[in-house]
């Protein structure tokens, strides 16, 4: 019934009716999604409902900080809080798809709720991820109030160019990335791919900063995307996306990258190195630096061959890609291996989001070029069960720690 009511709507009353629907069901006095903006440090309350719906349209919009509220809670642990508010109940529940932490659903109860109501409200939190993902696609809302600063022409088009979701868990791994753009954007990208036994893993970062890097990010990305869906090797695709910038782009444009192809069913990796700054590696709680030799970036020359590489991955491993915004210029301080180990406990998408806003405290928030991370954790072939577990057990690390730094 619920689902049908969502169809007959439109895709900005989406969550408006899904909100209104649980109001009468519950008998909740308030219903609110709030959803988690781009820094990772916001949720933004979209529509309410109750005795009365609001709308969330040119209306003002509501901002609350993340860091130590029960919101972040329930976000880091991914289970529903409640808290009691002058003699009302406010049921927190977690909104996410596979990892990706879309933000929050509110309830406001008259009274404590039992468990079948607890079990109801998080199986819908759960479904109004669906709702979310499946009507973004159709408006502007949701992105419009995930945007905590106007984008320029350039910053448009690198936001496109990324995946729909920046988090994705699955049996074998959970990966996450996060794009912190400079004033003026740099060209970086990222981008993964799951296959039924494959899973692709991109970085990249074009040459120069505003429009112009960004549409040679453009050449690159598509490049990738298109030799990928036609099932290309990894150095394949990089010497299509190399042939690409040779014929489309100017005579001194290139992009570095870093390509890898991890078999699922083995936690084996094929790399290619485009003149890109290896991965880090973090081991039994042990940072290292991967080591793999560099071909010329995309572009820098004809006829450019590239040389695949292998690794393997053992279960409990963190792989760490990045740019060099986070290596060069003014962010040079920031030491990447202690901060990794700082790291262990926390999720992924977690990681990304701490590593920005590292690079910001020690650059002072004046970012000289784009910082971009990609965090893959891996659990084993086929873990399924046992990765579950793995994941729980960190999210009830994090959780058990209320005052620690937390994002959406």
């Amino acid at each position: 019934a619920l689902l049908g009511l969502v169809e007959a709507a439109s895709p900005v009353q989406a969550v408006e009716v899904v909100a209104s629907e649980l109001a009468r069901v519950t008998g909740a006095h308030e219903v609110s999604f709030l959803i988690a903006d781009f820094s990772g440090d916001t949720l933004i309350r979209l529509p309410v409902a109750g005795d009365g719906i609001v709308a969330a349209g040119d209306e003002e919009l509501e901002r609350l900080p993340l860091a130590g509220s029960v919101q972040a809670q329930a976000l880091r642990s991914q289970q529903l809080r409640i808290v009691e508010e002058d003699g009302t109940m406010r049921l927190h529940a977690p909104v996410t798809d596979r990892g990706e932490a879309i933000g929050i659903l509110e309830l406001s109860l008259p009274s404590p709720p039992g468990d079948d109501l607890v079990r109801f409200v998080t199986a819908a939190a759960h479904a109004l991820s669906y709702v979310v993902i499946a009507n973004r696609r159709h408006t502007d809302l949701f992105e419009r109030g995930q945007r905590n600063l106007p984008f320029s022409l350039a910053a448009e088009i690198q936001r496109r160019l990324l995946p729909e979701a920046f988090t994705c868990e699955a049996a074998e791994f959970t990966v996450a990335g996060w794009l912190e753009p400079a004033s003026e954007v740099g060209g970086d990208t990222f981008d993964y791919c799951v296959e039924r036994d494959l899973l692709h893993l991109s970085i990249s970062d074009a040459k120069g900063h505003t429009v112009h890097a960004a549409q040679l990010a453009t050449l690159a990305v598509s490049s990738l995307r298109n030799s990928r869906r036609s099932q290309a090797s990894v150095a394949e695709q990089a010497v299509a996306a190399s042939e690409a910038i040779q014929e489309h782009a100017g005579e001194e444009d290139f992009v570095s990258a870093l390509l890898l192809r991890v078999m699922l069913s083995s936690g084996e990796v094929t790399a290619v190195n485009a003149g890109h700054p290896t991965p880090h590696l973090v081991r039994d709680g042990v940072v290292s630096v991967v080591d793999l030799s560099a071909d010329l970036p995309f572009g820098m020359m004809p006829g450019s061959g590239y040389t695949e590489q292998a690794v393997t991955l053992h279960p409990g491993d963190r792989l760490i890609l990045l740019t060099d915004g986070i290596l060069e210029r003014n962010a040079t301080t920031l030491d990447v291996a202690e901060a990794l180990q700082e790291m262990t406990d926390l999720h992924p998408r977690e990681v990304v989001h701490a590593f920005a806003r590292a690079v910001l405290e020690e650059t002072g928030g004046n970012l000289q070029d784009d910082a971009t991370l990609l965090c893959l954790d891996w659990y084993g072939p086929q873990a399924g069960d046992g990765g579950r577990r793995a994941r729980a057990g960190a999210s009830q690390r994090r959780a058990s720690d209320a005052d620690a730094p937390t994002t959406a």
